[in-house]
C-alpha cells in the first residue's frame, strides 16, 4: 500500500477500499481478507464457499458454505461491498434454454450470503460477469447461447431483467463459417466507456460503447480487436493506466498485449508470446490477471498446470516472459492477486483445491505459502476487505 500524505485518505484498490489515515496508529491496517470461491455444483461442491486468507502469512482458513446455489462459476463483487452477483451456469431456466445471475446480499461479518434475487442470462451458460464501476449494471457473458447482456440494479442490490442482449453470430468470426460464438468473457475499461467481449470461437474481442445510464451497449467503430485464427480468446484484463490490455488465448496457449485507445476504444496488438515453456499437448489457458502495479501478469495453463509470469514494461510497452509456477494441482480455472499485490490464490478445478502463494515484488516470482484449502470444483476467486 501507498504512502499517505494527506490527513485521511481512501485506497480503492480493485474494488476493495482500506482506511489509510494518518497517524498511523488512528486506524490499523487490516490483517486478513475475506476470499469467496465460485465452484460448479453437482460433485462435492454445494455452492458458494468463503475463507479467510491472512495478510501475514497467506494462510487460508477452512472453507464454509456462504449460499447454496447451482454451478456459480463466475463471481462479481459490487463496489459497495454490499452485494454479491453470481452466474448459473446452466441452460435451462425457468423452462428457456437461459441461463440465470443470481444477486445475494454479504454479511460483512460472518461472510454469509443471502439470496436477494435472479434473472435471466438472456443465453445459455452464463460463464462471466462484471458489475460497472458506478454500481448501476451487471454485464454477463453467455458461453453456449454466445450472447452478452447488461441487467440493471436496483438501489437495494436487486436484478432488473435485461435491458439489453445481444446475439452474436458466424459473421462476426474471423474466418465467416459454420461457426457457433461463445463469448467467453465481457470487461469494461476503467473509464467505464467500453465493454470488451472475448468470443473464444469467433477469434475477436468485440468492442461495444456502453452507457451505464441506459443500460445500452452499442458496437463501437472499430467493431473489434482481431485475434490469430484459432487463437480462441478467453479472458481479458487491463493494466492499472487503462493503457493495455492482455488478453490469453485458450486454445493456442498464447497471451496478446493490446494497446488500447481510451478515446475511441480501439485495440491494436502489440505482441503475443506463448504461455508455455514448451509444447503440451492439449493445453489451454485460462485466467488472465495483472498485478496492482501493473508489473506483471500471469495465466494458468490447464495441462501444464503452471501460472505462466510476464514481466511489463511501461517504458517500452512490451511483454518479456520470465518464468513459471506450478500450482500444486489440475487444471487452475481461475486464480487471483489480492489488492495488496502480497499473495496470489489459484483455484486447481480438477483437484478440488485452492492454493496460496507469496508474491515477490521486485521479481514477480511464486513461492507456495504451504496453505492449501479443499473446495469441489473450485472456478473462481474474488477478494473482500472484511471492514466495515
Amino acid at each position: 500500500m501507498r504512502h499517505c500524505n494527506a490527513q485521511r485518505v481512501i485506497v480503492l484498490v480493485f474494488g476493495l477500499t482500506f482506511p489509510c489515515l494518518m497517524p498511523a496508529a488512528e486506524v490499523a491496517a487490516p490483517l486478513s481478507l475475506r476470499v469467496y470461491i465460485g465452484t460448479y455444483t453437482g460433485g462435492p461442491s454445494q455452492g458458494i464457499y468463503h475463507s479467510t486468507m491472512s495478510l501475514i502469512t497467506g494462510e487460508l482458513t477452512p472453507p464454509r458454505l456462504a449460499v447454496e446455489t447451482k454451478n456459480p462459476s463466475f463471481l462479481a463483487i459490487h463496489p459497495n461491498r454490499k452485494f454479491l452477483y453470481a452466474v448459473n451456469e446452466v441452460d435451462d431456466f425457468q423452462g428457456r434454454p437461459d441461463g440465470a445471475v443470481n444477486a445475494f446480499a454479504m454479511n460483512v461479518l460472518t461472510g454469509s450470503l443471502t439470496p436477494l434475487n435472479q434473472q435471466s442470462s438472456m443465453g445459455a451458460a452464463p460463464c462471466h460477469l462484471v458489475v460497472d464501476a458506478a454500481g448501476n449494471n451487471v454485464l454477463v457473458a453467455n458461453y453456449t447461447g454466445g450472447s452478452i447482456a447488461v441487467l440493471p440494479l436496483d438501489l437495494d442490490g436487486r436484478l432488473r431483467s435485461a435491458a439489453t442482449s445481444i446475439q452474436h453470430s458466424a459473421t462476426n468470426a474471423v474466418k465467416p463459417g459454420k461457426v457457433m460464438p461463445h463469448a467467453h468473457s465481457i470487461n469494461l475499461d476503467t473509464a467505464n466507456r467500453f465493454a470488451y467481449v472475448a468470443d473464444l470461437s469467433l477469434d475477436k474481442v468485440l468492442i461495444y460503447r456502453f452507457d451505464g445510464s441506459t443500460s445500452s451497449l452499442v458496437a463501437n467503430d472499430p467493431p473489434a480487436g482481431l485475434l490469430a485464427q484459432g487463437s480462441g480468446p478467453r479472458h481479458l484484463a487491463f493494466h492499472p493506466t487503462g493503457r493495455f490490455a492482455f488478453v490469453n488465448n485458450e486454445t493456442s496457449s498464447t497471451v496478446t498485449l493490446f494497446r488500447c485507445n481510451s478515446e475511441t476504444g480501439r485495440l491494436t496488438e502489440v505482441q503475443t508470446l506463448s504461455t508455455l515453456p514448451h509444447d503440451v499437448p492439449g493445453n489451454s489457458t485460462a485466467e488472465t490477471v495483472v498485478h496492482p502495479t501493473g508489473k506483471f501478469v500471469y495465466v494458468s495453463n490447464r495441462g501444464h498446470d503452471s501460472l505462466a509470469i510476464f514481466q511489463f514494461n511501461d517504458m517500452t510497452g512490451k511483454l518479456t516472459a520470465v518464468g513459471h509456477c506450478l500450482t500444486g494441482g489440475k487444471v487452475p480455472r481461475n486464480f487471483n492477486i489480492d489488492p495488496t499485490g502480497q499473495y496470489l490464490i489459484a483455484a486447481n478445478q480438477a483437484t478440488n483445491d485452492v492454493r496460496s502463494f507469496q508474491i515477490n515484488v521486485d521479481t514477480g516470482a511464486l513461492t507456495a505459502t504451504g496453505s492449501t484449502i479443499h473446495v469441489g470444483s473450485p472456478s473462481c476467486i474474488r477478494f473482500v476487505s472484511m471492514q466495515p
